[in-house]
């Protein structure tokens, strides 16, 4: 039962790790800060258009871990891709490597502007 426990506690951690901001408090959060802010799309949509001082790190991209392993897991990053579904996916990713707090976009660049 210890060890039961112990499993849903790291879980239960980790899910406190990441958590979904509406467009406001995201635009508040990255506002006048120097802060992880990290737009997991493709390069084509990243460069087609992107938030401010955002770093491209593509979710479907080889090197996908690697990139985010350069980044200090003990600060905030902050996350965006699309419409929210890989940048959630991404959320559960850099959860299970170390990230203690992982902000993400709800509804994605679509909804951002």
């Amino acid at each position: 039962m210890a060890l039961f426990g112990s499993i849903l506690g790291v879980t239960a951690q980790q899910n406190k790790a990441y958590k979904i901001l509406d467009v406001q408090n995201f635009k508040d959060s990255i506002s006048n800060k120097e802060v992880q802010l990290i737009d997991v799309r493709t390069p084509d949509e990243y460069n087609s258009g992107h938030i401010k001082d955002a770093k491209n790190i593509d979710f479907y991209s080889a090197e996908f871990t690697e990139e985010f392993n350069k980044l200090d897991k003990q600060k905030p990053v902050y996350i965006y891709c699309r419409s929210g579904s890989r940048s959630k996916q991404s959320a559960v990713k850099l959860s299970a490597m170390g990230f203690k707090e992982i902000y993400d976009l709800k509804g994605g660049f679509l909804n951002y502007n």
